[in-house]
């Protein structure tokens, strides 16, 4: 699957790799672990806690120049340094023509993000920064706000973005509106990689799916995911559940 912008293939770098298995390198995520390919759409990583996706998808958006809290590549602003060095050792493979815009989404990280931003925007000269988020600060607004802002203006199109637990601050509504958008984007020359758990942000039909697990990464069906099967069987048989859960039956 060619595309004529973007990413195309991840690889490690495995002849630099140091024959201890210390971190990053003993997360489930790099088990026998060589390249996977993008998808020229969507691509996701999907798969339980402490797997490897932020990890890896980190690693991604660092080795392709964005700030490991991110932004895009123009930011340089670092409150603590807690990116792994995994991205030393990725080969990335970029297609011919490269985006225009790109963007790094990492949901934990936002709030520091957006006091760089006024902290830009405050320096002389600095001009408004803040005018390509809507024009309102994005910590005068909700955290699901802030982000839906970054999805309406700060995305324009013909760009890489890179996105990690977007859903953490969107609610189920948000997250499909969050569909439609993507859409829109990707109809505008635009590709997306993300790490999510919600199975409604997981479910652009035109997309590459990969689950990491304690086996390591595999490509995988929207239905086969955990995320999705675990989901529905509650949402179709919640009381029984919760019962269960609740230990009355």
């Amino acid at each position: 699957m060619v595309t004529k912008r973007g990413l195309i293939e991840l690889s490690l770098k495995q002849e630099k790799v140091p024959p201890t298995q210390a971190y990053p390198f003993n997360i489930p995520a790099l088990k026998n672990f060589s390249s996977l390919q993008f998808h020229p759409k969507v691509t996701y990583l999907s798969g339980e806690n402490g797997m490897g996706k932020s990890t890896l998808i980190e690693a991604i958006a660092v080795a392709c120049g964005f700030n490991p809290e991110g932004g895009s590549t123009n930011f340089n602003f670092a409150t603590r340094a807690s990116h792994s060095i995994l991205h030393e050792y990725l080969r990335i493979a970029r297609a011919p023509v490269r985006p225009r815009d790109g963007f790094f989404l990492r949901s934990e990280s936002f709030f520091n993000l957006g006091t760089n931003i006024e902290q830009l925007d405050a320096e002389p000269g600095g001009g408004s920064v803040i005018g390509n988020y809507g024009g309102v600060s994005l910590h005068e607004q909700s955290h699901g706000e802030s982000f839906w802002a970054l999805f309406m203006h700060r995305f324009s199109g013909n760009g890489l973005y890179i996105l990690d637990e977007p859903e953490a601050a969107l609610s189920p509504a948000r997250q499909m509106a969050m569909l439609s958008r993507m859409h829109q984007l990707i109809e505008q020359q635009s590709q997306f990689i993300i790490a999510t758990h919600s199975p409604i942000v997981m479910a652009y039909p035109d997309a590459t799916i990969y689950e990491l697990s304690e086996n390591g990464i595999r490509k995988t069906n929207y239905t086969e995911t955990e995320n999705y099967k675990i989901s529905h069987q509650f949402i179709n048989n919640y009381e029984n559940l919760v019962k269960i859960l609740l230990g009355k039956e």
